[in-house]
């Protein structure tokens, strides 16, 4: 006979007792995006301008330029909005915003990012629309990617540029990255070279051997030598400390490795997305919102004269990006109690991004409020960003297919 820990028992029963004592009406949570979206549509008119941020005060995203790595939320948020609704007017906006990003490609590769640019914004636009047009790009794009590959280490380059603590020119591989994989194993099955996915498991093989430590939490970097692919380091740049949990890193993880077992059938990524996301549950806040880092000193931290938590600013950006991962990760693993926890602890994120404590309604045109960019850097701490709202609309689209008994 199998045995379930004793606390893994206990937080599966409050996940299920949090998702039936607070019963979310998706469609009413996707009806409330959508009308978010359409205050918002009037004042966003140039499409060479990415809505990236809403700052405390503000009632209007402020944008950035189509190179900023974040330029391809908007419009896929766009997109799964469309797919929604089938309302020909989001469907335009999508096509602007989207157009505007092929600009990007005919630049030398700035980072890894063209993932999270092209595939969040062409990717969802070929999907509902069969664009010829956007197949070529995302073919070009994840050719362009792919140039950051180094096969001495196993891994894509994430910043070919000098960045704090990154021993450049050495390599430096982010966790973000993992989600840029899904570009590659794309293109690998939609005309692009076999090589592509070869790249892409590499790369999540490198990661998941290097980027652990014992109890599955994540680093956020770790530098290699680029000749001899040698480790050297584990390192943060957004999170607390070098050892320290950052929440958006080990969302990226679960997402990533969720992904890569989708996409490749490999049972170790398999593996590496239950681990990490156990962890992650384990240690999340009543509300299941977590920290912006769950290691950021506490009321009980020694020698700490100003604790963070219980007063830390949340991420509401990991919850979304995690609570999308959880209802994937609860269709591919086999364990029932696996599904029937993920899928739960899914729910309850949802329910709690739903309430009036995370959603934005009258304070500003966003989706979410309350979460954290990069507070090492004194950077969009508790504000609207254009990636939570995306993950947290893919998460209600996607909790929705399984409620209608679909398939992801």
């Amino acid at each position: 006979m199998r045995f379930i820990p004793i606390y893994c028992f206990i937080l599966l029963i409050s996940s299920q007792a949090l998702a039936q004592k607070l019963t979310l009406n998706v469609g009413n949570q996707l009806d409330y995006c959508v009308a978010q979206l359409k205050k918002e549509l009037p004042q966003q008119t140039d499409y060479t301008k990415e809505p990236r941020r809403i700052p405390a005060g503000q009632k209007s995203w402020n944008t950035v330029s189509v190179t900023d790595w974040t330029s391809g939320f908007w419009p896929g948020t766009l997109w799964y909005s469309y797919e929604y609704t089938k309302d020909p007017a989001l469907k335009a906006k999508a096509e602007g915003f989207t157009k505007s990003l092929a600009t990007v490609l005919d630049k030398p590769v700035l980072d890894h990012d063209l993932g999270f640019q092209f595939y969040c914004s062409y990717g969802n636009g070929y999907r509902l629309t069969q664009n010829p047009a956007y197949k070529k790009t995302l073919l070009r794009a994840a050719d362009s990617l792919a140039t950051l590959f180094n096969p001495n280490v196993g891994t894509i380059l994430s910043w070919p540029r000098p960045v704090p603590n990154m021993e450049w020119p050495q390599h430096n591989t982010i966790m973000d990255n993992m989600i840029n994989l899904e570009l590659l194993f794309w293109a690998s099955k939609n005309g692009g070279s076999k090589k592509l996915y070869d790249i892409a498991v590499s790369h999540a093989m490198t990661t998941m051997k290097n980027h652990f430590r014992p109890d599955w939490t994540s680093y956020h970097v770790v530098v290699y030598d680029r000749k001899t692919g040698r480790k050297i380091k584990g390192v943060t740049h957004q999170g607390y400390s070098d050892e320290s949990m950052w929440a958006r890193g080990q969302a990226w993880a679960i997402y990533g490795f969720t992904m890569s077992y989708r996409e490749s059938g490999k049972k170790e990524f398999l593996e590496t997305a239950q681990k990490t996301a156990d962890v992650f549950i384990k240690n999340l806040p009543a509300d299941h919102i977590p920290y912006w880092d769950f290691n950021a000193p506490g009321v009980d931290s020694p020698g700490v004269d100003s604790p963070d938590i219980p007063n830390a600013p949340r991420d509401a950006s990991a919850a979304a990006v995690v609570s999308s991962a959880l209802l994937e990760l609860s269709t591919l693993t086999k364990d029932k109690s696996l599904q029937t926890k993920y899928r739960a602890e899914a729910e309850a994120m949802l329910t709690s991004l739903s309430s009036a404590s995370y959603q934005s309604h009258d304070v500003n045109n966003a989706f979410l409020l309350h979460s954290t960019g990069h507070k090492p850097n004194n950077s969009e701490i508790d504000v609207s960003i254009n990636y939570a709202d995306y993950y947290y609309i893919e998460a209600l689209l996607r909790l929705k297919r399984l409620q209608e008994g679909k398939r992801l």
